[in-house]
């Protein structure tokens, strides 16, 4: 199959500056969340007295509506994916208040809103958003003096964050919060303010540890871990000593049969414990070339908002998988965030396809677009054809 240049299609404008290598590692980490799934989820749909593979079909379709939806994302240009950020944002926004006066608690917490029969998390869609909208605000404050952009970022992200500490969940606050504070540095701010931002970090997570028991817990359980006592974070770092370098072979690890969140929370240790270290070690360098690329894509961009949200969107990504990581191998204190396109869960699997989705439409080389909306030139009346590879 061959495609033109001269085809002024938006298909083959899409194929021509899309980043095929970003596009090709995000692709391979979705077909390992359905191989992975296939590992993890069986026994865990059986405990729960569910058919065996409830969660494995679950996360093909998710996984197959996610890709869709990121694919569709990706065609936008920056402003349409600035526009799609503030309807999602403002959505995510009334969902969260709704919740928080309406919502049911679930183990302590309201943060899950019911939808055509499924539970979906607003939280989820709210923060690559809010991303997306920080970083042009962030930008605005060196063009655009009378507009009063950083404090509008600050609302924001104080409102994003209140929000969340009322379901309570201080994982997502914090993981919010940092991405935020990263891209206030990066964007060039006042130092000063910067220096603000770590204090108010520190208040926040003592405050965090002094009001919230169960941060206090896991925080407590982190500093003075206590082998052998069978907790779910004791028990994923056992699959790695257990699966060693190579594993144990697909299908023979055991702590899928004991971890009631081995489809989810801790499919790393999974992982770890069927396919071995080297398996992991794949899965660190998958999610770090994604980032990595995002940042090189990043440094080519002279549109600040672009520049600033692609590096947001690439923090959001590789911060929540190395979250993640650091709690299966025992570097964080437990919290409840999936691996993405790995863990099983719908919410999760959109939201971040809709990350990636905006990371694929940011970095698509628009220099170029000119270029393939030209016909190309005629050599003896026949067009140059590029193959399709």
């Amino acid at each position: 199959m061959r495609v033109s240049r001269a085809d002024r299609s938006r298909l083959v404008e899409w194929w021509f500056t899309v980043d095929h290598a970003l596009l090709l590692a995000v692709l391979a980490i979705v077909a390992a969340g359905i191989v992975l799934s296939l590992a993890a989820s069986p026994a865990v749909a059986v405990s729960k007295g569910l058919s065996q593979y409830y969660f494995v079909e679950r996360h093909v379709l998710f996984s197959v509506a996610g890709v869709g939806v990121m694919l569709v994302v990706s065609f936008l240009d920056p402003k349409a994916v600035r526009r799609l950020a503030l309807l999602l944002f403002i959505v995510a926004l009334v969902a969260l208040i709704y919740i928080y006066w309406n919502g049911r608690e679930i183990n302590g917490a309201k943060r899950w809103l019911n939808l055509f029969g499924h539970s979906f998390q607003p939280s989820e869609l709210a923060k690559p958003a809010f991303v997306v909208l920080s970083a042009w605000l962030l930008a605005e404050t060196h063009k655009a003096k009378d507009m009063p952009a950083l404090a509008i970022s600050i609302a924001l992200a104080v409102l994003l964050c209140t929000l969340l500490i009322l379901q309570p969940d201080v994982g997502q606050t914090v993981l919010v919060a940092g991405v935020w504070a990263a891209l206030y540095f990066v964007s060039g701010q006042p130092l000063i303010g910067g220096v603000v931002i770590m204090v108010l970090g520190l208040v926040g997570l003592i405050s965090a540890y002094a009001i919230f028991p169960h941060v206090q817990f896991r925080v407590d359980r982190f500093l003075n871990p206590n082998p052998g006592d069978n907790s779910q974070v004791d028990r994923a770092m056992q699959s790695f000593t257990e699966g060693g370098f190579f594993g144990r072979g697909p299908g023979e690890g055991t702590i899928k049969t004991v971890l009631p969140d081995a489809h989810t929370d801790f499919i790393f240790a999974v992982v770890a414990e069927e396919y071995g270290v080297i398996a992991c070690l794949a899965l660190l360098f998958a999610f770090t070339f994604v980032v990595i690329r995002a940042f090189q894509r990043a440094r080519q961009e002279p549109d600040g908002s672009i520049r600033y949200a692609v590096i947001g969107l690439a923090l959001l990504f590789a911060l929540q998988a190395y979250i993640n990581m650091g709690v299966n191998i025992g570097l964080l204190p437990a919290k409840g965030m999936t691996l993405p396109f790995i863990s099983s869960g719908g919410s999760s699997m959109i939201a971040i396809s809709i990350t990636v989705g905006m990371l694929l439409a940011l970095t698509r080389r628009r220099s170029s677009l000119a270029h393939v909306q030209q016909p190309a030139p005629a050599v003896s009346g026949v067009h140059v054809h590029r193959s399709l590879s």
